[in-house]
């Protein structure tokens, strides 16, 4: 068969060669590309004849899979689907499988990384600092003794939960599944609706989904005493921020992947930090999604198929 990356996966070619080594070793036909191809008359030119597909997060369209008629699985080295046509897979029976669970710890790092950077000012602070300033008007908050509200409790948001007990956190959550073990952590699983209005910190992270598309939207932030992107309505949430009915906001998706333009409204919005999409890009994630993506291929290929998006 012929497998096909076809963009750089973000980790070493020593990597790269030592997961493909089994395949070749095997009779695939093994073709990595370095560089992304965003035309996509030249994206298909670089996938038609893949029997296997990998991929990260760059948009892989219906009309690109409809073209490539060897096509059978894709192994997806991320998380998250939505970039992918999966209507146009389930038509064809193409197996879809992603790399669950390979940037758990770096996502949930990050989220308290944006949170620290917003209470305690850090941007502003490192700004006030290069221009001979004080910390006038930048004091800010702590997270011990404050109630942190975790919006869906998957393998992240279960981490993100923990981590908030360990800084002192009072957690609640909201989940379609309330896991046992986070509530014998001391997680109390509320409704959304005591869940915004309890919180004094909230973070996202629920799958986008037609269910959870502008979950958080003018409404939701209303009752406000960090996800994919589209799940938060950004032009609710910025006047939200703009008008001091929230005291700020870490933003690592978008409604798009970056770079985002820098009209977008969150980019003048007050006390937010912005970060492109970076969340899952730690070395040690990217290394073990790398991982996960070959494996996905072996598991299949023995008839024992892992990670399998339904």
């Amino acid at each position: 068969m012929k497998i096909v990356v076809m963009e750089p996966l973000g980790v070493k070619m020593e990597q790269i060669n030592a997961l493909a080594a089994p395949l070749q070793a095997a009779g695939h036909d093994f073709v990595y590309y370095t560089e992304k191809e965003n035309d996509q008359t030249k994206l298909l030119a670089r996938v038609q004849d893949a029997d296997i597909i990998m991929l990260a997060n760059q948009p892989l369209s219906a009309e690109i899979i409809n073209t490539c008629p060897n096509l059978k699985m894709l192994s997806v080295a991320f998380t998250g689907v939505d970039h992918i046509a999966l209507a146009a897979c389930r038509e064809r029976g193409i197996l879809v499988c992603n790399a669950a669970g390979y940037s758990t710890n770096a996502v949930a790092e990050l989220t308290f990384g944006l949170a620290i950077s917003v209470i305690r000012n850090i941007v502003p602070c490192d700004a006030r600092c290069r221009q001979a300033g004080t910390k006038d008007g930048l004091v800010g908050f702590e997270l011990f003794g404050k109630t942190f509200g975790v919006v869906g409790t998957g393998a992240i948001g279960s981490r993100v939960a923990k981590i908030a007990a360990a800084f002192g956190c009072k957690v609640l959550a909201y989940s379609r599944t309330p896991k046992a073990e986070l509530q014998a952590d001391g997680v109390r699983y509320v409704s959304l609706d005591e869940l915004l209005a309890a919180s004094d910190f909230i973070s996202l992270h629920v799958p986008l989904t037609d269910a959870t598309r502008g979950l958080i939207n003018a409404e939701a932030i209303a009752k406000m005493n960090t996800a994919r992107g589209p799940v938060v309505d950004s032009e609710a949430l910025v006047q939200a921020l703009n008008e001091g009915r929230l005291a700020g906001a870490g933003i690592d998706v978008f409604e798009g992947e970056p770079p985002i333009a820098p009209e977008h409204p969150l980019c003048h919005a007050k006390n937010t930090v912005l970060t492109p999409h970076v969340a899952f890009a730690s070395a040690e994630a990217l290394a073990a999604r790398a991982d996960i993506v070959f494996a996905n291929i072996e598991k299949w290929l023995a008839g024992a198929p892992q990670n399998v998006i339904k």
